[in-house]
């Protein structure tokens, strides 16, 4: 026989005994398995009892999750604490998964989610998907306390190619795997109903999304059609099961939860947008937004929202018509409420470019007032010398700009924002601290 003849049949029979190797390792404890992918974690209202599973299927069958407790640094507060408590660390319960498909423009998702509940605080969990004859892969979860936690926060990640973004957003990760919480905020993709883009999105962040939680930020792109035009975001709404806001017109589309001594509120600033559809959004916010930031008792106070507050001056060299930087005009009815309520910081995205500016307070630069933060870029597209200097800068990214992610290191005593390049390197940091201390 042909050596070559002889070297694929060898080659071929290398690759089925290591396929079927593979799917018996499944059995015991693969996603892929229990034929589902993209497993996420997000954020609940309140993320030292509660936690939202989501994940898509290749196949409609019923799903359930299974978890337990590994250890706990709490002897449980709530009733849920203590039947937990009571059944001991190791033992598994088991919660009915609830089927959430949905269609957009041309791509079908049929996925599931489940929410987790009376978990005790400060605790260690593990949780897997199950079938009646499969079980996936145990997967991590992490309760919070009110001490302290690390984040991750990643600036808009649309991209012509995600591999970029990929590789940006599995190296932070890496770098940093002491962090509870990532925050994307907002153009997690370019296109908002093409299924592609959320695949590649959903795959670049599988490797930890598991097992981190995650608070997404509405961006425009979300809102854009296959023809370009400006629609529902639908995938996005459906895609992520955050918090409600009690609006049923703008389900999922801003909302809030806790998360250690941090209360977030992240807004949709899509509001010229959806004029198409909701001619009310700026106002119901704002509505909503006082509402919020009233009740909560928070240590700190975060505000996500993916438009900044300025629009830039456009660089000499970028060719464009000269103009001044300017407040937007709903940061004039924005900004006051943060103030109102003693808002610590506020990050916003959308201009693909870091900037960190001097603390402000009445629409003008004040030692006592809110570290606002302009988070950069982590997909591939660039801006590059469109954006004029600004004398209210305290920072920006290194020129030319790259991507770069941030991380947010928070305690009782303060809140710690840095900056860093893809590679790791470290370029800006600022502390926040309470005034009233």
């Amino acid at each position: 026989m042909n050596k070559k003849i002889i070297f694929l049949i060898i080659s071929c029979m290398a690759l089925f005994l290591a396929g079927c190797g593979s799917v018996q390792q499944g059995t015991r404890g693969s996603d892929n398995s229990v034929g589902v992918s993209f497993v996420r974690q997000l954020v609940a209202e309140d993320n030292s009892t509660c936690r939202t599973i989501m994940w898509q299927s290749q196949v409609r069958q019923g799903y359930s999750v299974e978890y337990r407790l590994k250890s706990s640094g709490n002897t449980g507060a709530n009733q849920g604490a203590a039947q937990q408590a009571s059944v001991g660390t190791g033992a598994v319960l088991t919660q009915a998964a609830t089927e959430c498909s949905f269609k957009e423009a041309k791509t079908d998702y049929l996925q599931y989610q489940v929410q987790l509940q009376d978990l005790q605080p400060s605790s260690i969990y593990e949780y897997r998907i199950v079938t009646a004859k499969s079980k996936g892969a145990w997967h991590s979860l992490k309760t919070n306390n009110d001490k302290g936690f690390t984040a991750l926060i990643f600036p808009d990640s649309q991209s012509s190619d995600y591999s970029g973004w990929q590789q940006l957003a599995r190296a932070a990760q890496q770098r940093h795997k002491e962090s509870e919480l990532y925050i994307n905020m907002g153009d997690l993709v370019d296109n908002g109903q093409d299924g592609s883009q959320w695949r590649a999105w959903l795959g670049s962040v599988e490797p930890f999304s598991a097992d981190t939680a995650f608070a997404p930020v509405i961006g425009n792109h979300e809102a854009y059609s296959l023809d370009w035009k400006m629609t529902p975001p639908k995938a996005y709404i459906n895609l992520f099961a955050v918090p409600e806001n009690g609006l049923p017109e703008y389900k999922r589309q801003f909302y809030s939860f806790d998360y250690g001594p941090v209360h977030f509120t992240v807004l949709d600033t899509n509001f010229h947008e959806a004029q198409g559809w909701q001619p009310q959004l700026l106002a119901d916010e704002l509505r909503w937004l006082g509402q919020d930031l009233a009740k909560s008792k928070a240590r700190w106070k975060i505000v996500l929202q993916h438009r900044d507050i300025f629009m830039y001056a456009f660089s000499k060299e970028s060719g464009r018509p000269e103009r001044a930087t300017f407040f937007l005009d709903f940061s004039r009815q924005l900004m006051p409420l943060y103030e109102k309520y003693k808002v610590d910081a506020v990050l916003s995205a959308h201009l693909h470019t870091y900037r960190r500016r001097m603390p402000l307070r009445n629409f003008a630069p004040s030692e006592d007032g809110i570290t606002y933060i302009l988070t950069g870029v982590a997909g591939n597209v660039r801006y590059p010398k469109l954006w004029g200097d600004f004398a209210w800068d305290a920072a920006r990214a290194p020129q030319p700009e790259t991507a770069n992610y941030m991380t947010l290191d928070v305690s009782q005593e303060k809140l710690l924002f840095r900056a860093f390049l893809p590679d790791g390197k470290q370029f800006d940091e600022v502390e926040v601290k309470k005034q009233n201390i």
